[in-house]
């Protein structure tokens, strides 16, 4: 089963979405051809390879005009099932922009059919939601999973006046999402991120077991004193309680086993000296990986792979770290043929 997992650390907008789908290895011009398309003119879309926090990026630029034409959630839907598009893309294409118009219908106590789309930016909001649809279509993603979501907090001002953050279509949209503040006063979730996050994701969390093969980062447009970056990492899902990884002449071995502990008080020196000791304890393997809690505060992740006579000495090293609270222990399992 083809997994994509959104790592919405920095929020999510439809355009970082594109960018990360983009930059993990969806045919931008497959994409681009399916948008050109469609029965709409007046926009543009490029990308832009863009470094953000020492992080490359991928950043989607739409440019866009006013239109004449007003359209409703009525008229998209009919557009959308006119368009020249696959079916399976069609299909998440229709569901996110049903998403949007529910969660807008509610909001402002409309008829879903005749809710408008001109406050979400019209084309643009067009271009994200296909170009996603399209995007995860091309990488074969059959399940979407999402960490928790940071929205930002504060108000902004808009065309129609000043309004919270998280807007009120963004809030009824992650409606049953975790989501957490992380204490920035910017809006980090739009409608449209939030509309393809509710239309695709089928569970909110941690990352779930999986072969990772690929991974983008969708640059944002917010100068933040974070990478202002979406995070997606595709891959093959894996079997519970297993991890499965590319068979290399250590990781082969039989009865080998991850041990894994998240630490928040541990800085990179100390991280670089437990990684040092796991390797002198027998680990084939050991590394380290920055992570934000749902709290917002920032954690580091420390791995190591062992035989199965060294997985106590290796979880002991880890249990021994500051700011480590529980330590996981899961097999290992080639994979046949790699």
């Amino acid at each position: 089963m083809r997994l994509a997992y959104f790592d919405c650390f920095s929020g999510i907008s439809g355009d970082m979405a594109l960018g990360a789908l983009v930059d993990a290895g969806a045919d931008f011009a497959l994409i681009s051809a399916a948008l050109a398309a469609l029965p709409v003119g007046g926009f543009a879309v490029e990308r832009e390879d863009v470094e953000v926090h020492d992080i490359a990026a991928l950043r989607i630029h739409i440019e866009s005009r006013p239109q004449d034409v007003i359209r409703t959630y009525g008229s998209i839907r009919a557009m959308l099932g006119e368009a020249k598009l696959p079916e399976p893309a069609r299909s998440v294409a229709q569901r996110t922009y049903q998403r949007l118009a529910e969660a807008s219908a509610r909001i402002h106590n409309k008829e879903v059919d005749l809710v408008t789309f001109s406050e979400f930016g019209d084309l643009d909001c067009l271009v994200e939601i296909v170009g996603c649809a399209m995007a995860l279509h091309s990488l074969g993603v059959e399940r979407v999973y999402s960490s928790p979501i940071p929205t930002g907090l504060g108000m902004m001002r808009t065309e129609h006046g000043v309004t919270p953050i998280p807007s009120p279509v963004v809030l009824e949209l992650l409606r049953g999402a975790p989501t957490y503040s992380r204490g920035i006063p910017v809006e980090l979730v739009t409608p449209s991120g939030a509309a393809i996050l509710a239309a695709v994701a089928e569970g909110f969390g941690d990352m779930p077991l999986m072969r990772s093969d690929r991974v983008g980062y969708g640059a944002g447009h917010l100068r933040l004193d974070f990478p202002n970056v979406l995070r997606v990492v595709v891959g093959e899902e894996q079997r519970a309680g297993t991890m499965a990884v590319q068979a290399g002449p250590e990781w082969a071995r039989p009865n080998a086993f991850i041990v894994e502990a998240t630490a928040d008080r541990l800085d990179k020196r100390a991280a670089h000296e437990v990684l040092s000791d796991l390797t002198k304890a027998g680990a084939l393997d050991a590394w380290m990986a920055e992570a934000t809690g749902a709290d917002s505060r920032a954690r580091i992740r420390i791995s190591a792979v062992g035989p199965a006579d060294r997985t106590e000495a290796l979880a002991a090293i880890l249990r021994a770290a500051p700011g480590v609270a529980t330590v996981t222990v899961s097999q290992v399992l080639a994979v046949p043929g790699s």
